[in-house]
């Protein structure tokens, strides 16, 4: 059986102009023509394309392919070991590779840029879901306000996320003794933890007026992964979500004024935290705003 180039280019998944270079170069030249000149490839041919074409997917040259191929004693075994090596180095380099994009794709979307070892001493079971926060990176990704949040993380020590945490953490305690004692979600304690939340964003993140804070609460009941950055799953209650949205509606329309403004919204962002507990910062601003860095007001 003879076949013509166009049909060995079809089933050999190669095109024409390839067989014609492996002609012209030596390596592969059928061994008959038509009565009209054009090349026939026979079953010989065939065999020594797929050699060819085995070793040109494991990355051989076309001149180490044609060394190969020309001396039945070339050291064709030691060639693949030394070709496996040399994949087997390149798998590493790219896995490197694949790591460093991942990293850089988990910073722009969380703008946090902690090594994995950092996140976990400072997040611990808390954790980002990526596929999260590039569908809220879309969806928030008109609001100056996610902007200036991503900004803000991103120049975040491990130091400042450390302290955050922390300041997190106490916050949670707190919600979760509440939600167990069953204080209502309107209640004067359930108001102070989410005005605590509200103002734990605004100085860590982004100015959050209640509007905004309303948004986001909103998220943690319709999304579980908006919430396990709030409460991991291992602290979580059934109703635990909806009773903090429940508490941040409350105090949001308690804080908002007569136009729909919210009030004592002044200021630009500050970032750092005051050194008192988040409740009983709540609780001072009450008596002192003007004590509170301008923007916390």
């Amino acid at each position: 059986m003879r076949y013509t180039v166009g049909q060995v280019a079809g089933f050999a998944g190669v095109t024409v102009r390839t067989l014609h270079h492996y002609d012209r170069a030596g390596l592969l030249t059928p061994g008959e023509r038509s009565n009209s000149g054009y090349r026939l490839y026979g079953e010989a041919d065939l065999a020594r394309l797929q050699q060819i074409l085995f070793y040109r997917e494991l990355g051989f040259t076309l001149e180490e392919i044609a060394e190969i191929l020309a001396d039945p004693h070339a050291d064709a075994l030691g060639r693949l070991r030394a070709r496996r090596q040399a994949l087997r180095e390149q798998i590493d380099r790219l896995e490197r590779l694949v790591e460093v994009a991942e990293r850089a794709m988990e910073v722009q979307r969380t703008g946090v840029t902690l090594d994995p070892r950092e996140r976990f001493e400072v997040f611990g079971e808390v954790a980002f879901d990526l596929s999260y926060a590039t569908e809220a990176g879309l969806k928030w990704q008109d609001s100056p306000g996610h902007r200036t949040a991503m900004r803000n993380a991103a120049e975040h020590t491990k130091e400042d996320w450390a302290e955050l945490m922390r300041e997190a953490a106490r916050w949670r305690e707190e919600l979760l003794a509440a939600f167990d004692a069953e204080e209502p979600a309107g209640g004067e304690r359930s108001l102070e933890l989410a005005e605590a939340h509200r103002r734990h964003i605004a100085r860590w993140f982004t100015p959050c007026p209640p509007d905004m804070h309303r948004r986001i609460a909103d998220d943690f009941v319709s999304d579980a992964r908006a919430f396990a950055l709030v409460v991991p799953p291992s602290q979580q209650r059934p109703g635990l979500a909806a009773y903090l949205r429940a508490a941040v509606v409350a105090n949001a329309e308690r804080r908002t004024g007569p136009r729909g403004r919210p009030e004592n919204e002044t200021g630009p962002h500050h970032p750092h935290p005051e050194p008192e507990g988040e409740i009983g910062r709540v609780r001072a601003s009450e008596s002192s705003r003007s004590s509170l860095p301008e923007g916390v007001r």
